[in-house]
């Protein structure tokens, strides 16, 4: 290692890692490993370090760091082949990089800049590149504000305990003027849904203005707490450009939505901080925008460094893509996403415990994709917690009794779960979940 590369790695130990977030990266190089990692500090911290004729240097307190290098193994094709044109020997690493603080501040901007920037994906050498996982220290994490309700606060939001929560998605989703979208929002509560929500494609539009259709559900809401005496909510989708975030929170909250979602990396995580500082209920992200930086195995963002981000944005929900054919999403990255909501965001993890916490409180994690009755127990064994949502569609709103129907399966597949019942026994005596069996949704 030359003496250029060698100012761009540190010993963990030898830095003062409250002073650094930690960057884990994926990378595959067609040049040697230290000097391909040297240049990815080099180009996302301090690319030229000094004036020319000026005795000077900015990479002690300013250049990004390797703490860590693992070469896994030297493939002998690469990963994405129309990305390199020669190379005589290839590497696979994991790196982990301690990115200065000073250089970014508190902004969430700057830090994605900073991670995700040209001078990461544009590195020397390095031809393909993926951002896995992004940790901070605990004075990063106190100048942030992270979810008002967390999930403690949705379960005394909602007056849901012990037991998963259910979201449900009106459908049709798109064309239902107000009143029918609303009437058959009102049934699915009379059924036992807890959230009745909007879906991410329904937006203030002329065929569905978003004053009439929060006025309508809010109305009807009330009504079916009234009936059920149970806490009922509307999730309204506010998702539109950012000067109209507050206006339309204002004008949804003041109309009866209790609940509010944003399609989050559409409308941008800065917005969505603007937001939670503004908001008087909890905030829910969508997960549009981000299979397209997250799917490939070897370039782009890990889900889970996108669930953390917007935890820290201030969402109390997080709704990503769960396990199923569908959403082609692998056990392991649900539950990765699943723990980016729950676990602690801190590097330095044993600074914080029972009397000194991670200072953002944990978001529900809410796998999407497909659900029903029958694919709560799996769920619930995979992430061992009842701190969970599903956000079914169809089994709700296409149950062929109709939402009630489609609600009241929901509960009586839990019911099953909690009682040690098989399914198809629990069924036999409750028919909107026989039903929902037969139509295997």
């Amino acid at each position: 290692m030359n003496s250029e590369d060698q100012a761009f790695f540190a010993k963990a130990d030898q830095i003062d890692l409250s002073e650094y977030v930690v960057l884990d990266y994926f990378f595959e190089s067609s040049v040697e490993p230290t000097h391909a990692a040297a240049h990815l500090c080099q180009e996302q911290s301090t690319a030229q370090w000094k004036r020319v004729g000026v005795d000077e240097d900015m990479r002690p307190l300013h250049a990004a760091k390797v703490i860590d290098l693992v070469v896994e193994c030297m493939p002998s094709q690469p990963c994405i082949p129309f990305m390199v044109e020669h190379w005589d020997r290839l590497w696979a690493c994991r790196v982990k990089i301690a990115y200065p603080i000073r250089n970014i501040g508190r902004a969430l901007p700057n830090l994605i800049t900073a991670a995700c920037g040209e001078g990461a994906f544009f590195s020397p050498g390095i031809h393909a590149i993926k951002l896995q996982d992004i940790s901070f220290p605990p004075g990063y994490l106190e100048a942030q504000e992270g979810p008002k309700f967390g999930i403690a606060g949705l379960r005394e939001w909602t007056g849901v305990h012990n037991r998963p929560l259910f979201f449900g998605v009106i459908k049709p989703n798109i064309g239902l003027a107000p009143e029918p979208f609303r009437d058959i929002a009102y049934e699915s509560w009379l059924g036992g849904l807890d959230v009745a929500k909007d879906d991410e494609l329904i937006f203030d539009t002329d065929w569905s203005p978003f004053d009439k259709r929060t006025r309508l559900l809010g109305e009807a809401r009330l009504d079916a707490e009234q009936k059920t005496g149970k806490k009922c909510c509307y999730l309204a989708n506010v998702t539109d450009e950012v000067d109209r975030l507050i206006p339309l929170h204002d004008i949804g909250v003041a109309n009866g939505a209790n609940m509010l979602m944003v399609n989050a990396m559409a409308t941008g995580l800065s917005a969505v901080r603007m937001l939670r500082k503004h908001t008087e209920v909890p905030l829910v992200a969508h997960f549009d925008f981000i299979a397209p930086m997250t799917r490939s195995p070897y370039y782009g963002v890990h889900s889970r460094v996108i669930t953390k981000l917007q935890r820290l944005a201030g969402f109390d929900a997080i709704i990503f893509a769960g396990m199923g054919a569908r959403m082609k999403t692998t056990r392991g990255g649900v539950l990765a996403d699943v723990k980016a909501c729950t676990e602690t965001l801190c590097a330095l993890q044993r600074e914080h415990t029972a009397d000194a916490p991670c200072p953002i409180k944990p978001a529900l994690p809410i796998p999407g994709g497909s659900q029903w009755a029958g694919s709560i127990e799996s769920l619930y064994r995979d992430i061992g917690s009842t701190d969970f949502a599903i956000v079914p569609g169809r089994a709700v709103f296409g149950h062929p009794q109709g939402p009630k129907a489609g609600a009241a399966s929901l509960h009586q597949g839990w019911e099953a779960i909690r009682s040690g019942v098989p399914l198809a026994d629990y069924a036999r005596d409750h028919e909107e979940l026989r039903v929902s069996i037969s139509h295997n949704h």
